[in-house]
């Protein structure tokens, strides 16, 4: 006897709307008050969203603290696991990681843009639209469709991309045909972690689900696990791959990097697959089951893939224009033919640390509670949500910026300079990291604005920007390349970060009838002033102590330490002293979760 699976327990069929009025009734937001529509109005007063009150904006920034603290952890694992393959396989010592970087670069690509990007994005948009406006069983099902469609597409991609693994080599980094052993390991790498996109793809629509669900902590946690996985064991089978018996496994991978490196690949996968399971528990919880089902017609999936193809271009500008930087700097020459490709890597991944902790994390925590206003036409909410959170990702980014143009030699020499990765490898990638750093506030406040846009049903205009990004991006490379080399490529991904967001910006300002301008430049003002005097305090304290006390690891971490404790302590008493907003917001949320934690 067949028995239908409980998200699918009635003979009725679901009630859809199609793509098209459903952009629609997104567009009339954009132009009328709630009032000025009493039918929707009434209809959405009939059926309340799950919460009893729309999020304000100390919801957002207390949900921003949750997902922060969970991001934080990942990201200092993540720097753990940059830690390694300094020490292991360095920057310009050896091919091998140039190698690994380009092969990662290909699923990370696809990642950013499918599934943590443009899937994430549109599937929060749309589930929580369905949680508002039909119920929960509804966006249930339409959960188990995506989950299927997300295994058939996405299998056939990763088995495309391992047949044609030389071909898709040969376009990402041209200048690594010269090297045949470099570009065969590269082929080969990319081959073992294809897999990687589906795994995370799916890691990233249960993240969705959670979101929608006001669930962030375990999501945000997530992606630790993959940083646990991919150390341990990826170190574990490189040491297996160079060192069967084991007898001296650490000198073993560092004299055979090349074979080290595969035994990361691997280690990969194993991350991927963690970061997926470690959360059906909560997605359990939350009332989710699987059931396989697959229909390419269903309205609600429709309409989230209708929203992914614009939004794959308009997440896309950062992630191409880094994957075109490598591109660039594959053909940059060098003593050892080595070491461009690393350099940026590792600057960029040390920037990641302020864009997920804090961009990232305020993105993440914005995007449930604009798409519940734009379901319920509250245009008043969204613009205060919009305008708050962007607010609060500039206080957090722009000092973070300066801390990093300032302080990014003593740090990179800190976390990297060891094993493989020598002072000149320090000085390249803290370059890099300068420039790169220019553009941190325009990388995170993108991140929070253009998921707005599809909220409000509108990918297109993500889309034309990011195309215009990229565009400019590829012109400000063939320019710069030859004068500044890999530092030039950085700044260029920094101009057009800055580029996408001031447009999206501006776009977004007028779209809604205004997101709190003059509020948002006077409290800027006042973040950049707090974070010029924290500079010059960093840069006078790290430069005293590395005078005094030389470049011995214990005189690095008492500059660092120091440098960054005097400067956070200098920036909160002058943005307090100008009575800076966000700060209190902030500081109250983490002021009020630390009091939970202690005994009473």
């Amino acid at each position: 006897m067949n028995r239908k699976p409980p998200n699918d327990e009635d003979d009725d069929p679901p009630r859809s709307r199609s793509t098209e009025d459903d952009i629609h009734q997104k567009q009339e937001f954009l132009e009328d008050e709630p009032s000025a529509d009493d039918a929707a109005v009434a209809e959405a007063e009939a059926k309340p969203p799950p919460r009893a009150a729309l999020p304000k904006r100390a919801s957002v920034a207390r949900s921003a603290g949750v997902v922060s603290i969970a991001v934080m952890a990942s990201r200092v694992l993540g720097l753990v696991r940059e830690m390694v393959f300094a020490y292991f396989f360095g920057a310009s010592k050896s091919f091998a990681n140039d190698a690994y970087v380009i092969a990662f670069r290909i699923p990370n690509l696809l990642r950013d843009l499918f599934a943590e990007g443009a899937l994430s994005s549109a599937f929060v948009t749309v589930f929580s639209d369905y949680l508002v406006t039909k119920d929960e069983k509804e966006a249930f099902r339409l959960s188990n469709l995506v989950v299927t469609t997300l295994i058939v597409v996405l299998g056939i991609l990763v088995v495309l991309g391992i047949i044609f693994a030389p071909q898709v080599v040969t376009v990402i980094a041209y200048g690594f045909e010269g090297d045949h052993e470099k570009f065969e390991l590269t082929v080969r790498l990319t081959r073992i972690m294809m897999p990687f996109i589906l795994l995370v793809a799916l890691a990233a629509q249960a993240m969705g689900v959670l979101n929608a669900r006001d669930r962030f902590g375990i999501p945000a946690l997530a992606s630790t696990f993959f940083n646990i996985g991919s150390i341990i064991g990826g170190l574990t089978t490189a040491a297996l791959l160079t060192d069967p018996t084991f007898s001296h496994p650490i000198r073993s991978i560092v004299d055979k990097p090349t074979e080290g490196i595969i035994g990361m690949a691997y280690g990969v996968l194993l991350g991927g697959l963690l970061q997926y399971a470690v959360q059906w528990p909560s997605l359990r919880s939350a009332g989710f089951r699987y059931r396989p089902m697959l229909s390419f017609s269903d309205p609600g999936v429709r309409r989230i893939f209708t929203l992914m193809g614009p939004a794959v271009i308009g997440a896309a500008a950062v992630q191409v224009n880094v994957l075109v930087n490598s591109n660039f700097a594959s053909s940059i020459p060098t003593e050892t033919g080595s070491g461009p490709v690393s350099w940026l890597n590792y600057s960029f991944r040390l920037m990641q640390f302020p864009i997920g902790v804090f961009g990232v994390a305020i993105a993440t925590a914005t995007l449930p509670s604009i798409s519940r206003s734009a379901a319920l036409k509250d245009v008043s909410e969204f613009r205060h949500t919009l305008a708050g959170s962007i607010r609060l990702a500039f206080l957090l980014t722009i000092p973070s910026a300066v801390g990093l143009i300032v302080l990014g030699r003593p740090i990179i020499a800190l976390i990297y300079e060891r094993g493989h990765f020598g002072p000149n490898d320090t000085d390249h990638t803290a370059a890099a990291l300068a420039f790169y750093a220019i553009g941190l506030a325009g990388y995170s406040a993108v991140r929070i604005l253009a998921p707005a846009f599809y909220a409000l049903g509108d990918a297109r205009t993500p889309m034309m920007i990011s195309l215009l990004s990229m565009a400019t991006n590829f012109v400000m490379n063939w320019m710069l390349i030859d004068v500044l080399q890999e530092r030039g490529l950085a700044l260029s991904t920094s101009t057009v970060a800055l580029l996408n967001f001031a447009l999206l910006y501006a776009i977004m300002h007028r779209r809604v009838k205004g997101i709190e301008g003059r509020t948002t430049v006077i409290a800027v003002g006042k973040i950049v002033a707090a974070s010029a005097v924290m500079g010059v305090v960093c840069w006078a304290i790290s430069r005293a102590i590395a005078s005094s006390a030389g470049f011995s690891f214990p005189a690095r971490t008492a500059n660092v330490v120091a440098s960054v404790s005097a400067g956070a302590a200098v920036f909160y008493l002058v943005a307090s002293a100008l009575g800076i907003q966000e700060l209190k917001a902030a500081t109250d949320v983490f002021t009020n979760r630390f009091a939970r934690l202690l005994p009473r």
